[in-house]
């Protein structure tokens, strides 16, 4: 399968990991996608710094990305909180002319319930943890972690403010994608998260529920073949392998989904 897209893509990483030479945060997604004729180029912002200070640094790349490829704009795939850094950049840093298309995978721009009750937890015994997840994002080279502001920002609360104040830019295209996982233990990374987002939201991919990442053209819920389902580490490919060999009513494959997505681009035009 071959596509010819208008623009390059920038693939926006989300919380908890970097983009890296070594140990890629989207596995193998970038290589199908350069075989298909897509240009691909990434974020490299930090992975726990509040979304002003992602979207300042993604600001920087895009100039400097469109400087070095010579588009006019770019299409933009983001997961997780990197959708809203790069919401941010759009309409608060007024960088949409830049920009063709935002695709995000799992991001939550409605906020989280399940982290509306966490915040309910004492303020230090927070702080506390969030500290210590700060010190060990600086030993992967974050420079300007800050795990507790980026955790208010995902109460539905904080996501209403922030709709507000960043909303879509003219022109243009905006789309978003759910998945979920079958079961809380198809995906021990998410076994924990998973069993309390499912007790306060019902289905969820390990962390956010269908309803909180809503956006724009919502393209729907997407399930797994077999009985794993897609957990938050599955749609970027932290397995890098299919999910099954069946064929049927379910992905069995995330790169699929990845495919399918930058075919849906060619057809707009972008």
């Amino acid at each position: 399968m071959s596509i010819n897209l208008k623009y390059p893509i920038l693939l926006v990483h989300g919380m908890g990991f970097r983009d890296n030479r070594f140990i890629g945060y989207w596995g193998r997604i970038p290589k199908a996608l350069e075989n298909m004729g897509c240009t691909i180029y990434f974020g490299y912002q930090d992975s726990n710094a509040p979304i002003e200070t992602n979207a300042s640094h993604l600001a920087k790349r895009i100039d400097e990305i469109l400087g070095e490829s010579g588009a006019e704009k770019l299409n933009i795939i983001a997961h997780s909180k990197g959708g809203l850094d790069c919401r941010y950049v759009i309409s608060t840093l007024n960088m949409g002319d830049k920009i063709a298309s935002l695709s995000t995978i799992s991001t939550p721009h409605n906020g989280s319930k399940t982290v509306d009750k966490v915040m309910k937890i004492p303020i230090p015994l927070l702080k506390i943890g969030c500290f210590f997840a700060d010190c060990w994002f600086r030993i992967l080279g974050d420079k300007k972690p800050n795990t507790y502001k980026v955790l208010c920002s995902f109460t539905t609360d904080s996501a209403a403010e922030f709709n507000k104040n960043n909303p879509d830019h003219e022109g243009i295209i905006y789309q978003s994608y759910a998945f979920v996982m079958k079961k809380p233990y198809s995906d021990i990374f998410m076994l924990i998260p998973a069993i309390a987002v499912s007790l306060f939201e019902g289905e969820n991919d390990g962390l956010l529920a269908p309803d909180s990442v809503k956006w724009g053209d919502f393209k729907g819920v997407y399930r797994g073949v077999g009985n794993r389902g897609i957990s938050h580490c599955d749609e970027v490919d932290m397995r890098r392998m299919p999910f099954s060999k069946k064929q049927g009513d379910g992905v069995s494959d995330i790169v699929d989904i990845y495919k399918n997505l930058v075919c849906d681009l060619e057809k707009y035009g972008v």
